[in-house]
């Protein structure tokens, strides 16, 4: 089995893989470059492994020239820059203790030991500078019939780090099968082992969340969430119902989010969302009932929002959204209110706002068609 990718291939990460191995120490790459590689996806960041240590590994790349960065020295890892490139390079490690949220390794020269560590047998694929593969857990076979694997014990695997739980269902939503379904035995300890999920950060699990719901179709996986209990452990309330019909609606139209999560619904506490996303969030969930028609929504939220809001109002309310919907929203969000404060000289302050917003009302409800004129007379 080979890789001949470009990114594989290129100057920059041949010159990180021969300092390594210039120097007597293995040099793979490894996890998600491989696997992308080997299915036709993206490649985006390349990590390395090698049995150096990390001291080892910052002084070949000070000799080389290289700029070395300890960005988790500690726990094995460095990133080394080169040609203005990344490559987090990491020391083949073997867990010797585990707390549910992080691990306490021991840096290890056996690639099975290292391994055995990682959470999917997808992710356990390496690859020799000229793309020659290394699998030694058949994570290839799993990865072309698109099952997603636990490594070992399902159950061991998320006491390590209760966030593999949510990993798990994102790496369906991304790599799986959704005809198979999802592993019955890696379902079961995802629900023995849900109450771990309360150790994680709000960051750590808002980051998993973003990944799946950014997935091309994440409904089947997150149904099975909602099954096993794990969604009202990350998003109490929410319900998994409307987001296979709003993914169909999607069609031709760039997977977003928030939107999503808008048709989930629930208490978004435990995801550590941004200012603007819990704006965008509160102001559209707002919009879904007043059932103002595309135009209108597109010109108080803006194309994107409203966009949103007239998707997962066909959802919440199982209907069709209006014809032409998608123009109407442009329609509205270039509508620019003729009437400016300089307009009416004779009024000032709260007289002034009031007066403003009486007229823009007017005007709105005129599908934007009366003009200034007609607005002052």
């Amino acid at each position: 089995m080979q890789i001949s990718d470009a990114w594989l291939h290129a100057a920059h990460t041949q010159h990180v893989l021969r300092l390594l191995s210039d120097a007597g120490h293995q040099a793979l790459v490894v996890g998600g470059c491989v696997r992308n590689a080997l299915i036709g996806v993206p490649v985006t960041d390349v990590d390395i492994a090698t049995d150096a240590r990390p001291e080892t590994v910052m002084a070949l790349a000070e000799d080389a020239g290289l700029r070395g960065v300890p960005t988790g020295i500690a726990h094995g890892t460095v990133t080394l820059v080169a040609g203005g490139q990344g490559f987090e390079v990491t020391t083949f490690r073997r867990d010797v203790e585990t707390h549910g949220r992080h691990a306490t390794v021991a840096f290890s020269d056996d690639l099975a030991e290292d391994a055995a560590r990682r959470d999917f047998t997808m992710n356990a694929l390496y690859a020799r500078a000229d793309g020659t593969v290394l699998d030694p857990l058949g994570g290839a076979k799993d990865l072309q019939a698109r099952r997603v694997r636990f490594v070992g014990e399902a159950q061991a695997r998320i006491a390590e780090d209760y966030l593999r739980i949510l990993r798990f269902f994102r790496f369906h939503a991304q790599y799986g099968d959704p005809a198979q379904g999802l592993d019955a035995d890696a379902l079961a300890a995802c629900a023995d082992g849900a109450r771990g999920l309360e150790q994680l950060s709000a960051e750590r699990i808002g980051a998993e969340m973003r990944k799946l719901l950014r997935a091309p179709d994440p409904a089947p996986a997150v149904a099975a969430m909602a099954q096993c209990g794990v969604l009202a452990r990350v998003v109490p309330g929410a319900g998994s119902d409307g987001l296979a019909p709003l993914v169909h609606l999607e069609a031709g139209i760039d997977p977003v989010w928030t939107r999503r999560m808008l048709v989930l619904g629930g208490q978004t506490d435990r995801l550590r969302l941004t200012r603007n996303e819990v704006r965008d969030l509160k102001v559209a969930r707002a919009a879904l009932g007043k059932m103002e028609p595309p135009a209108q929504l597109g010109y108080r939220l803006g194309a994107a929002l409203a966009r949103d809001v007239v998707l997962a109002r066909a959802v919440v309310f199982e209907t069709p959204p209006p014809p032409d919907w998608q123009r109407q929203i442009t329609r509205g969000a270039q509508a620019r209110f003729p009437v400016r404060a300089g307009d009416l000289p004779h009024l000032q302050g709260p007289e002034l706002g009031a007066h403003l917003r009486a007229l823009e009302a007017r005007w709105i409800a005129s599908d934007f068609s009366m003009s200034k004129a007609d607005l002052l007379a």
